[in-house]
C-alpha cells in the first residue's frame, strides 16, 4: 500500500506533534522539515531522524516531492503559506484556524480545487478516540434524539478564545450536529455592549477580534440549536473547555481525550452518575509511542481520505464553515442582530464595522498573549490582571 510522504513546514510546538503523529503512522513519514531557525530545524530533525533541512519551502517541495506538507504556523501566515504550498500542487494539513478571514479561506480552497489536491484543517479533536465514542454512543440511540449542545472555552479573553480553542468545539458541534445556518451573539467588554473603538488585533496572529465575554446562539440546519460560550475567567481553566450534548433520553460530554455519558437527560446530586466511555482507538496506535492520540488519528484519517479519494472529514471546507461561524458571530456582536450563513461579504465583519464608523485598522499590539492582556486592560483603564 502506498506511503505517503509528508513535509513539515514549522517546527515549533504544533510543528512538533504533527511531525512525531506522521513519523509514528505506519503508513506515512515524514522526508522532510523547513523552518527559518536551524536550533528549531535541528531539533525536531534529530528527533525524528529526518536529516532533509530546509530553509525556503519551495525548494523543499522541488527536492523531495511530499504527497503532503504540514503548516503548523502562526495564523497570519496560514494563507501566503498554503497558496505557496498549493501552486506545487501539494495536499496540506494547515494548523486552525483555516485563515484569518474568510476572503483567504476562498483563495485557498479555489487554489486546492484548480490543483486537484486537498486541504485538511487541523481540528483534530473531531477525529479523536473521545468524539468518535460520543458518535458511536448517539448512533447507537444511547441519549434518544438530539436536543442541542452547549460548548464552552478555558478562559480566554472572549474574541481571542473565539479564534483560538472555539474553533475545535465548533468542528467538534459540527461533527456531531451537522452545519450551522445562522448565529445570534452577545459580545461584551468591560461589562457594556461592544463599540467599533473595541476591535483590535487578535494575541497570536489571528486576525482582529473584540468582546471579553463573548456568548452565541447557533442555529444548526438540522433543526436543532446550541450555545457557545467563551468568556474571560480571572485564570485560565481548561477544565472548562468541554461540549455538553443533550438528547431526549442522557447526555454526553466531551473535551479532548475524556468523553462521557449520562443515563438521564438531565443531572442533579444523588440521581444517576456521569459514567465514562472508552475512546475509540486505532490498533495500530501505540501509546508509548511520541505521538499522541489525537494527533494520530488526524493522520490516520488524512491516509484513508487520499486511499478513497474523499475529503478528509476535518476538510477545509469544514474549517472554513468554523471560520464562517465566527465570523458570524462577531458580526452578529457588534450589529446586535441574527447573521444568517454563509455571509455575502467576505471581509472582516469588525473591520467593516470601523470603517462604517469612520476608524480605520485598530493600532499594534502585544503578539503574545500575557503582554496583550496587559496591554488591553491598559487600554480599558484598568490594572492587568
Amino acid at each position: 500500500m502506498q506511503k505517503y510522504r509528508v513535509a513539515i513546514l514549522g517546527c515549533r510546538g504544533r510543528g512538533t506533534a504533527a511531525g512525531r503523529a506522521y513519523h509514528q503512522h505506519p503508513r506515512t513519514e515524514v522526508v522532510a522539515l523547513c523552518d527559518l531557525v536551524p536550533e528549531l530545524l535541528a531539533t525536531l530533525g534529530d528527533e525524528l531522524g529526518v536529516t532533509a533541512r530546509y530553509d525556503d519551502l519551495d525548494r523543499m517541495i522541488e527536492a523531495e516531492a511530499p504527497d503532503i506538507v504540514a503548516i503548523p504556523t502562526g495564523t497570519e501566515f496560514h494563507y501566503p503559506l498554503a497558496m505557496r504550498v498549493l501552486e506545487h500542487g501539494v495536499h496540506i494539513d494547515i494548523e486552525k484556524p483555516i485563515c484569518t478571514t474568510l476572503a483567504e479561506a476562498d483563495a485557498v480552497l479555489a487554489k486546492a480545487a484548480e490543483k486537484g489536491v486537498r486541504v485538511a484543517v487541523h481540528h483534530q479533536g473531531r477525529t479523536g478516540g473521545a468524539l468518535q465514542a460520543v458518535k458511536a454512543a448517539i448512533a447507537e440511540g444511547r441519549i434518544g434524539d438530539l436536543r442541542y449542545l452547549q460548548g464552552s472555552g478555558k478562559g480566554y479573553y472572549g474574541g481571542y478564545g473565539l479564534m483560538n480553542i472555539a474553533t475545535h468545539s465548533l468542528n467538534a458541534m459540527l461533527g456531531v450536529a451537522g452545519p450551522v445556518g445562522s448565529v445570534q451573539a452577545v459580545a461584551l467588554t468591560d461589562g457594556r455592549q461592544i463599540t467599533p473603538e473595541d476591535v483590535v488585533p487578535s494575541p497570536s496572529g489571528m486576525g482582529y477580534i473584540a468582546g471579553e465575554h463573548v456568548t452565541a446562539a447557533l442555529a444548526f440546519e438540522c433543526g436543532i440549536s446550541g450555545v457557545l460560550l467563551q468568556h474571560r475567567f480571572p485564570k485560565m481553566d481548561s477544565t472548562a473547555y468541554m461540549i455538553e450534548i443533550y438528547g431526549t433520553e442522557g447526555r454526553l460530554y466531551w473535551k479532548s481525550g475524556a468523553p462521557w455519558i449520562l443515563s438521564t437527560p438531565h443531572f442533579a446530586p444523588g440521581q444517576d452518575e456521569w459514567q465514562p466511555l472508552a475512546p475509540i482507538v486505532p490498533e495500530h496506535y501505540d501509546p508509548a509511542g511520541p505521538a499522541s492520540l489525537e494527533d494520530y488519528q488526524f493522520a490516520d484519517e488524512y491516509v484513508q481520505a487520499l486511499d478513497e479519494g474523499r475529503a478528509h472529514e476535518c476538510s477545509g471546507d469544514a474549517g472554513r464553515h468554523v471560520l464562517e461561524i465566527l465570523m458570524g458571530i462577531f458580526e452578529s456582536g457588534a450589529r446586535g442582530r441574527r447573521v444568517d450563513l454563509p455571509q455575502a461579504d467576505r471581509d472582516h465583519p469588525l473591520l467593516r464595522w470601523r470603517g462604517e464608523h469612520g476608524l480605520g485598522l485598530p493600532g499594534p499590539m502585544p503578539r503574545p498573549y500575557g503582554e496583550w492582556l496587559a496591554a488591553e486592560d491598559g487600554r480599558l483603564g484598568r490594572s492587568a490582571s
